[in-house]
């Protein structure tokens, strides 16, 4: 089943399946928080570089499927598979968007 998401959050699923760091990193506030696998990072160029690493350290693929709305965040869960431990899994991915920017993403599992 397809779901329809807000158009910051799709740019970002497009841009981290095309691998492009930069474009991924657009798709941010200027101050955007992302907070991954307890680590933060602040800033689009940190968010940059996290990505970028991401993609060279593992290979996979996400899929969302599912979309809830929380007060004041959007929260997409999306399965995720690829050569990294734990795979396959399904993580939550919780976006405070801003206009047309991510304010902040937290990823938990």
């Amino acid at each position: 089943m397809a779901i329809e998401l807000p158009h910051a959050i799709a740019a970002y699923f497009a841009a981290d399946r095309k691998g492009d760091a930069q474009a991924l990193a657009q798709c941010f506030a200027t101050d955007a928080t992302v907070i991954d696998e307890g680590n933060t990072y602040e800033g689009r160029e940190a968010i940059r570089h996290w990505i970028a690493h991401a993609s060279t350290e593992y290979s996979y693929t996400v899929e969302p499927f599912a979309l809830t709305k929380e007060v004041g965040r959007i929260v997409v869960t999306s399965h995720l598979v690829g050569n990294f431990p734990g795979s396959p899994v399904d993580l939550r991915y919780r976006f405070i968007i801003d206009g047309d920017k991510i304010a902040q993403l937290e990823i938990v599992p």
